[in-house]
């Protein structure tokens, strides 16, 4: 696996700084705990980074906000404060949460805004006809594939977000393949389904190839059935 993402977090709060760390911490990523301005100006100039989770108190007025677009103009800064507190005037450069920070969507943001920022894919997508899939036993789809990953679709399950690692498998053409999930979500608000994207990772040679026969077989949505793809 590459370097870990990582995210500067300014959360002058204790208890809540170390949660956010753990969370991301858990989930792959490098969290680096800078409470104060201080700390968090002299990060964000001197190291690199690939995202900033500010406090509103300390992202606006401080200019925490301005030093991350500073060195990366192109990434958004997750922004947490009160309700009240985030209003409308904010720019399009911030994503904003309401505290109570809810664990999986901030997670979500943070791996959607990362895998914008560095994308994975490097091959053409594929559209495909929601192709039956095993996400770690579970059924789902695959909705689009690459060489380097793919996107699921994941009904509503005992884990609808698969977690940073997970095995899929297409039983009818007996492959099955290791992928890192890089962003999750969900297709609507309230919606029970979630849209998945995923790269491959650390498979042995042979899974690979059959994963490239695969992509390279399977028609594009709107093409003829693909009911003889076999995979060598």
């Amino acid at each position: 696996m590459a370097s870990r993402p990582r995210v500067i977090i300014a959360l002058p709060e204790l208890l809540e700084c170390e949660a956010v760390a753990d969370w991301l911490s858990a989930e792959g990523f490098e969290a680096v705990r800078r409470p104060n301005v201080k700390a968090a100006t002299n990060e964000l100039q001197t190291r690199p980074f690939d995202l900033l989770i500010a406090d509103a108190s300390l992202a606006l007025p401080h200019g925490l906000h301005v030093a991350s677009r500073t060195r990366r103009p192109q990434t958004p800064t997750v922004i947490i404060g009160e309700a009240g507190v985030l209003s409308e005037s904010m720019s399009r450069q911030m994503i904003c949460l309401a505290r109570p920070v809810e664990r999986t969507l901030l997670v979500c943001t943070v791996s959607l805004v990362i895998a914008d920022g560095r994308p994975v894919r490097c091959s053409e997508r594929k559209p495909v006809h929601r192709f039956e899939a095993l996400v770690n036993g579970l059924p789902s789809y695959i909705i689009d594939v690459s060489n380097e990953g793919l996107r699921l679709e994941v009904p509503p399950g005992l884990r609808s977000v698969p977690p940073p690692y997970f095995n899929v498998r297409v039983p009818m053409v007996g492959i099955a393949v290791t992928v890192q999930r890089m962003w999750a979500r969900k297709l609507s608000e309230g919606a029970a389904v979630t849209w998945c994207g995923g790269a491959l990772a650390q498979n042995h040679m042979k899974a690979a190839r059959a994963w490239l026969a695969f992509v390279d077989n399977l028609p594009k949505a709107g093409a003829p059935t693909v009911d003889s793809v076999q995979i060598q």
